[in-house]
């Protein structure tokens, strides 16, 4: 073997770490800073996999073979070539077979001091579930709740910029957790990229310090909370903050501006809710956003569904600790209260 082996946990050793997995596999999930220099496209590997199936493993390593060899040369090309010899790689595929290897043994026969990674993606997926299952208990979280449009995502901004350190779920779900917080053009991660980002950030706090989060269900959009995560959030101090119902229209108003200036797109997400409320409601809420009555569409949405869904669900798996009311949202207000909960 003319490389080398490596673990997980020696990841942060290499100069780079290169994901030589399809563009598809790449896209769901990677080790953090990995780049994508696939052996294969995704196309390539479905060719290989069939004749595997469907000829002969032989006949798929001729042509894999082939089209490896081919696409770790263009790499070289590309990519590599302006490295020193001092460069150290890291590769990887999905368990440390056959694509890394031949990835690995060829940078190694050049100069580098090329290694592969042991167990491959594989092994680091299993290590971002353990660690999902044994970090947050080693944090002091302070939750965080309110009722929709209290600005408590704008309150972590507001405690980040401040040197807190903030895990805010939604921003790495590029979700907003209701039914309107999907966010315009951009898709939330797989759940396995959420699990390794997450892995990620915990990996960052010292266990000396709070970190502050807001409260949330069990599921932002369509991402899972990890269990020990969301036991440990139920089980830490909840800090309720209460904003009045003109300042929460306001800033949904310019939080929500995207909707605002495309109501087809509100109309088209308020239909979720077409099981809770009938059609007669629904229309309502669509002439006013088609017509502009934003003021009466939040309070309404505020009245009958969120603030009574907020009462049912937060109130009873947050109970708050302390109470804190806010007069506004505007970001010196904010970095305000940011600055008496941190040094309070």
């Amino acid at each position: 073997m003319f490389f080398k082996l490596a673990t997980v946990a020696q990841r942060t050793q290499f100069d780079e770490i290169i994901d030589v997995r399809t563009p598809a596999e790449f896209a769901e999930d990677h080790l953090p800073g990995a780049i994508n220099c696939p052996v294969m496209s995704d196309e390539e590997r479905v060719r290989v996999g069939t004749l595997y199936k469907q000829v002969s493993p032989f006949e798929a390593r001729k042509v894999g073979a082939a089209i490896a060899a081919r696409n770790i040369a263009r790499h070289i090309d590309e990519q590599f070539a302006r490295h020193p010899k001092s460069w150290r790689p890291l590769v990887y595929c999905w368990r440390g077979g056959q694509r890394s290897g031949s990835m690995a043994i060829i940078l190694a026969q050049i100069g580098w001091a090329a290694h592969q990674l042991e167990g491959g993606y594989k092994a680091y997926r299993h290590q971002v579930l353990a660690d999902l299952a044994t970090l947050p208990g080693q944090f002091r979280f302070k939750v965080i709740s309110g009722a929709t449009g209290s600005g408590k995502s704008r309150l972590l901004d507001a405690l980040a910029a401040q040197g807190a350190q903030v895990l805010d779920l939604e921003r790495l779900a590029a979700h907003r957790g209701s039914v309107l917080g999907r966010l315009p053009d951009t898709p939330q991660p797989s759940q396995k990229g959420f699990d390794s980002v997450l892995a990620e950030t915990l990996r960052q706090f010292q266990p000396s310090q709070p970190v502050f989060i807001e409260a949330e269900s069990k599921k932002i959009g369509f991402i899972a909370l990890p269990d020990a995560l969301y036991d440990q959030m139920h089980d830490s101090e909840c800090l309720q903050v209460e904003v009045p119902l003109a300042a929460r229209i306001a800033f949904l108003k310019r939080d929500y501006n995207f909707y605002l200036t495309e109501p087809e797109r509100l109309i088209t997400q308020l239909g979720f809710l077409h099981n809770i409320y009938g059609k007669a409601q629904l229309a309502a809420w669509s002439e006013m956003a088609r017509g502009g009555d934003f003021d009466t569409l939040i309070s309404e949405l505020l009245s009958q569904h969120y603030d009574p869904l907020y009462q049912r669900s937060q109130c009873k798996h947050y109970p708050p600790v302390r109470t804190l009311g806010i007069s506004a949202l505007d970001d010196i207000t904010l970095a305000s209260v940011a600055q008496r909960l941190l040094h309070g």
